[in-house]
């Protein structure tokens, strides 16, 4: 699976399951899913961002092979990609 978290933009095509907040993300993560590639905004509407995502990525080592930021925050792609390059395989662009 493809999993493409953002609150407002759309996936680049049809192979992305959509997120819309971080609780929506984690129950995909949480479940049965197998998720290979992992496409994330930073702001997700209100107090919402895909931090806690990292997070619980990063405390179950749980990454996927293929991790793309797609957000316009540049602090918050920042801490993303810090984030997966740390615990992750690092960030494809």
């Amino acid at each position: 699976m493809r999993l493409y978290v953002d609150d407002l933009r759309d996936p680049p095509d049809d192979t992305w399951t959509v997120a819309r907040s971080s609780a929506e993300a984690l129950a995909i993560l949480r479940s049965e899913a197998v998720v290979e590639e992992l496409s994330l905004d930073h702001d997700l509407g209100g107090d919402d961002t895909t931090r806690p995502i990292a997070l619980y990525l990063s405390e179950h080592d749980q990454w996927p092979p293929i991790v793309r930021v797609h957000s316009s925050n540049p602090v918050g792609v920042e801490w993303l990609v810090g984030m997966a390059e740390r615990y992750g395989p690092g960030v494809t662009r």
